[in-house]
């Protein structure tokens, strides 16, 4: 009948890992030549909150490919658009000023009677330029109040 010797093994990564190779008289698996075997015993032999970490994957960006860095910063120098208000014979003069102060953060009643009277005169007036996407999203608001507005291109920067 064959024994089995039955013992706890506590291994830390030190003497599996660490080793300058299987042969050295340290090694405490010298007989294993399996490397999966040794890294489960040494995972499931260091006990509580003991095993095996897997080194972090650091990410790298090519040349072709923008990071997270790149977007923001192209978002801050893409070409500014301009907001257009265009006069409409239905809304009245102070609901006009009321949504663009509502709308545009920032606009004080001065501004916002300023370019209503100029979309009045001259058929439009320019609200804001900004960011392209931050301009669609200002048109979109006011269209949603239901005043005439688009976006076109700055051409002279901000």
């Amino acid at each position: 009948m064959e024994g089995a010797l039955c013992t706890t093994l506590v291994l830390s990564p030190n003497h599996i890992f660490n080793v300058p190779n299987p042969g050295h008289k340290n090694f405490p698996l010298k007989y294993s030549k399996d490397w999966s075997i040794i890294k489960t015993v040494a995972a499931s032999g260091l006990g509580k909150g003991g095993g095996v970490l897997e080194r972090p994957t650091i990410e790298r960006t090519s040349p072709g490919r923008e990071s997270e860095f790149d977007l923001r910063k192209s978002k801050k120098t893409s070409p500014p658009y301009r907001v257009l208000l265009h006069n409409d014979n239905f809304n009245k003069r102070e609901y006009v000023v009321q949504v663009l102060m509502k709308v545009i953060p920032g606009m004080t009643v001065d501004n916002a009677v300023n370019i209503m009277q100029e979309a009045h005169i001259n058929g439009m007036a320019v609200v804001i330029v900004c960011a392209q996407v931050d301009a669609e999203d200002h048109c979109l608001q006011l269209r949603g109040n239901g005043l005439l507005s688009s976006i076109e291109p700055a051409d002279g920067g901000c």
